[in-house]
């Protein structure tokens, strides 16, 4: 499924960040000029490549982009899709002894085991879309070990430090990209 947002280099330079019809519309005419440096199509939150077929002209690349979200089995208005979940026999009976049957009780599990490592959650998120990011632009660029290094660590300033000479656009989509990961854990939620 192609992102709602991403954002183009044209070698080490943004090209265009924004909704994936502008960002692909500013590609088009790049390609369209005979650009000779490598462009560089990224999904804005997770630095996944985006594969566009650019044959053509403008107007039919753009057609060729779904404009709705596929339809997913389930029920529609609550978004409910089935899936298989293998368990022991013991976790079977402790699910059917809970009010509301296994469906709310894991339903209930899941909502809190996600709350409570959101912010685990959104650190890995960030360190990883980073490291992509970081991977496919600066992947040659003089540090891009110890940045890589400073990144894992959570080091902020070490990773600002390693970057500072990389090209500007690069240096700042990734810095802003990794921001998230230096965030601190947040306290635990109090027992209800």
């Amino acid at each position: 499924m192609l992102p709602s947002h991403c954002i183009a280099f044209l070698g080490t330079e943004l090209l265009a960040k924004g909704p994936l019809t502008e960002v692909v519309s500013a590609v088009k005419r790049a390609l369209d000029c005979g650009t000779q440096e490598s462009i560089a199509i990224l999904d804005l939150d997770t630095s996944r490549p985006v594969e566009i077929n650019f044959t053509g002209t403008e107007e039919e690349v753009l057609q060729r982009i779904p404009r709705t979200q596929p339809r997913t089995a389930g029920r529609p208005k609550l978004g409910v899709v089935a899936r298989e979940v293998t368990l022991l026999p013991r976790h079977w009976e402790w699910l059917s002894s809970q009010p509301g049957g296994a469906s709310v009780a894991l339903r209930k599990l899941v909502e809190h085991a996600s709350r409570d490592a959101r912010q685990t959650d959104l650190t890995r998120e960030a360190r990883d879309a980073a490291y992509r990011f970081m991977h496919e632009l600066a992947g040659d660029e003089p540090g891009f070990e110890e940045a890589s290094r400073a990144l894992f660590a959570g080091d902020a300033a070490r990773l600002a430090q390693v970057v500072a000479d990389w090209p500007a656009d690069v240096r700042t989509h990734l810095l802003a990209l990794a921001q998230p990961a230096f965030m601190p854990p947040a306290a635990p939620a109090p027992a209800s």
